[in-house]
């Protein structure tokens, strides 16, 4: 074996490496030390794995199986790390892959390592970029030892092989049993996995009543179907596959398989990434990642990737968490195109943030705010530091907690604003129609929540008669302590800088960011139009306007603002009218890694063809969005003719919007990971949540696909 142990070069920048290129644990001793190990934490990248041989005998075949399910890490990055041999640069190349189903590639250790030597004995690296031959080498003969260790996986992977497949022998009618067996079994955990359920109950026991919705829908499906009830009531008691562990196998293989193919559709090309954290039921901190990638048929797919537990949400910590995730589905950082998070100080700070440390690695990974969540903070922000505004919002606060602090309280104001509704609807003052003067209440405004600070201040300003009454009756008839809080709240809403600032923040966030200016030179006469006192004019309404508009700009950097506005020119609304040849170049630019110097050329005249043609072809005329435009080029086949322009369209369509995704991925978490099921682990919460948010991929997965991935993922009992 000693012939395919490949020695590393010297080098004139290595001259003190060691006459080595082995990028193995030079650990020994005497006492062997057994390594703990959890199957869903067992590390991707080869250069971090430990040696089979440090995990018990008794595991060696559940790990081997598990990286043999797995398959090879094979990583696609665009650019490798360099190695310099007789002064001339050489890296690893991911067409090396090609035709080497064997061959890994270690990120963190720069070195390619073979599959099955890792899995049979050994963890030899290899780093010579210089002598790729020596690859095919290694491989030898049919009886080399990289020929005998491939065997050896493909053995373990044959069930009929196994010793326990030999002593137990099985007839043709037992396999078809079981396949009927396991397929119904199947079944009835994609049921469950798709709606959300729960699978265990309370008592299990055989002659319990509620035994629990899979228990019950298994025996529900052999009532109804008699071939079934057949397989299962004659299936051996050691192999029911009702076993919790057996329920746990089958999700996870899945959740497995619906990842992969997300992977697929994903076909190695350009992604984003979104990210949030949030706490679960059982006050675990997880991190929930979202690609989002532009699919073969040209259009934008948002895939959730998976949720995972992270002790610390620093940046860094983060950032090692999304590393590991990428890796361990063979993504890498390089072919990250955008960032979306939430704006929380960890992820977008400029020196340490999770953006800036993604930054460090790869230049084009642009981030963009979120802009679902733009406006709800900046209002947060100018709450925070305008001292009239602050105090706004906390008489509002306090008015919300003291109105609607009991359903007692609740009631009385619906009942006030109901007789004031029909007071004015007898008055003429009001309007009546369908979805015409609903039945609305006071809800306290969150700082993340689009929307609702604005939703507030309109229902207050649609109750204020209702919600003064109530409070009138607060301090006439309620407690002591809430006589003094009710007549302090009336003085504070009563007076004018209150309604004041009441009509201004509905009417800064009824606004989006490019009508703020002109709100500021031309509206101080329509919302105060008898008044003209300094203080409401300068330092509160051209203040609180500055003071927003400042936080919008602070949260698109100039760079970003300016790719933006490249993007648009992409649009083909109106006949392409948006259309401007030298911000599309200029956009270009932002990619290096993407157009060099020759692309850019090469996009100049594509450009030219380009225009002309879309505004004198048909196809292309109606067009309303570049997702359009995107699904338009493929159909077709103009992405052949102008690849340039298409690469820039699935840029501008990859780069992150908005978190919306993220947050669905955690109301589910809060569905699936209730106060019932709040001892769910890990693995087991993902896998249920992979299923349930990406339910019509895992649907469109095949039960023999699940079988044969349950089957090679440990040695069962019975075969197919």
């Amino acid at each position: 074996m000693d012939k395919y142990l490949i020695k590393e070069p010297h080098t004139q920048d290595s001259s003190h490496v060691q006459d080595s290129s082995h990028v193995q644990d030079s650990s020994s001793s005497s006492k062997r030390i057994r390594v703990d190990f959890n199957l869903e934490n067992l590390p991707s990248d080869p250069g971090l794995r430990q040696k089979i041989s440090s995990y018990h005998p008794n595991n060696h075949d559940e790990i081997i199986r598990h990286y043999l399910t797995k398959g090879p890490c094979q990583p696609i990055l665009d650019v490798f790390l360099l190695s310099y041999f007789s002064e001339k640069p050489r890296r690893f190349r991911s067409d090396w892959y090609k035709g080497r189903k064997w061959l890994e590639y270690s990120i963190e250790k720069d070195a390619a390592f073979c599959f099955y030597y890792y899995l049979f004995g050994r963890q030899d690296g290899f780093k010579l970029w210089n002598q790729v031959a020596k690859l095919d080498s290694h491989v030898g003969g049919v009886n080399s030892v990289h020929s005998q260790a491939v065997k050896k996986g493909e053995d373990l992977l044959m069930e009929k092989q196994h010793i326990q497949s030999v002593l137990v022998k099985q007839s043709n009618k037992d396999k078809q049993d079981y396949r009927v067996q396991l397929n119904a079994i199947v079944d009835c955990i994609r049921f469950l996995l798709c709606w959300g359920l729960a699978f265990r109950g309370h008592d299990e026991s055989q002659g319990s009543s509620d035994k629990g919705n899979f228990l019950e829908l298994v025996q529900f499906l052999g009532d109804h179907n008699e071939s079934i009830n057949e397989v299962l009531q004659t299936a051996p008691k050691n192999c029911k596959l009702t076993h919790p562990e057996i329920q746990k196998d089958i999700v996870n293989a899945i959740a497995s398989e619906t990842s992969k193919a997300i992977i697929k559709d994903l076909d190695n090309g350009f992604f984003s990434i979104l990210v949030n954290e949030s706490r679960d039921i059982s006050v675990k901190e997880q991190m929930s990642l979202v690609l989002r990638y532009v699919n073969k048929k040209g259009t934008i797919i948002e895939r959730l990737l998976g949720i995972v537990h992270v002790a610390s949400t620093t940046a860094l910590s983060l950032k090692c968490a999304i590393e590991c995730l990428l890796c361990e589905h063979n993504l890498s950082l390089s072919n990250l195109r955008g960032q979306g998070y939430d704006g929380a100080s960890n992820m977008q700070g400029d020196i340490n943030g999770l953006k800036t440390l993604i930054l460090k690695k790869n230049k084009s990974t642009f981030y963009v705010h979120c802009f679902a969540y733009q406006p709800q903070l900046t209002l947060v922000a100018v709450a925070k530091n305008h001292i009239n505004i602050a105090e706004f919002f906390y008489v509002v606060s306090n008015l919300v907690t003291v109105v609607g602090g009991s359903c007692k309280k609740r009631d009385a104001l619906r009942d006030a604003q109901f007789v004031k509704i029909k007071e004015d609807l007898e008055n003429g003052v009001r309007r009546s129609g369908q979805d015409l003067n609903q039945e609305t209440n006071l809800k306290r405004p969150g700082n993340t929540r689009w929307g609702s600070y604005y939703g507030t201040i309109l229902n207050l300003i649609l109750m204020f008669s209702a919600v003064v009454d109530i409070l009138e009756i607060i301090e006439e008839d309620g407690m002591s302590d809430q006589k003094v809080e009710a007549r302090s709240i009336i003085r504070s809403i009563l007076s004018f800088e209150f309604v004041f600032a009441l009509h201004l923040m509905k009417n800064i966030l009824g606004i989006t960011n490019e009508l703020l200016q002109v709100m500021r030179e031309d509206e101080w006469e329509t919302l105060l139009t008898e008044t003209n006192l300094y203080h409401y004019r300068v330092e509160l309404f051209y203040t609180v306007i500055d003071m927003q508009h400042q936080e919008l700009n602070n949260r698109f950097s100039e760079a970003n603002t300016d790719l933006l506005l490249c993007m648009a020119c992409l649009n083909p609304s109106n006949s392409f009218v948006a259309f401007d040849k030298e911000k599309l170049i200029r956009l270009a630019k932002f990619y290096p890694s993407d157009f060099l110097g020759t692309d850019i050329l090469a996009l100049d005249s594509q450009l030219q063809n380009y225009i002309f043609d879309m505004r004198s072809n048909n196809f292309f005329l109606e067009l309303q969005g570049v997702s359009e435009l995107a699904e338009k080029l493929l159909s077709t086949r103009k992405h052949k003719t102008y690849p340039l322009i298409y690469l820039l369209v699935k840029l501008a369509l990859t780069l992150p919007v908005a978190t919306a995704t993220v947050e669905r991925s955690f109301s589910a978490m809060k569905y699936i990971k209730n106060e019932l099921r709040n001892r769910m682990g890990d693995r087991w919460m993902n896998d249920c949540l992979m299923v349930y948010i990406e339910k019509d991929v895992a649907c469109s997965i095949d039960n023999e696909t699940i079988m044969q991935r349950f089957q090679n993922m440990k040695t069962r009992r019975r075969q197919l």
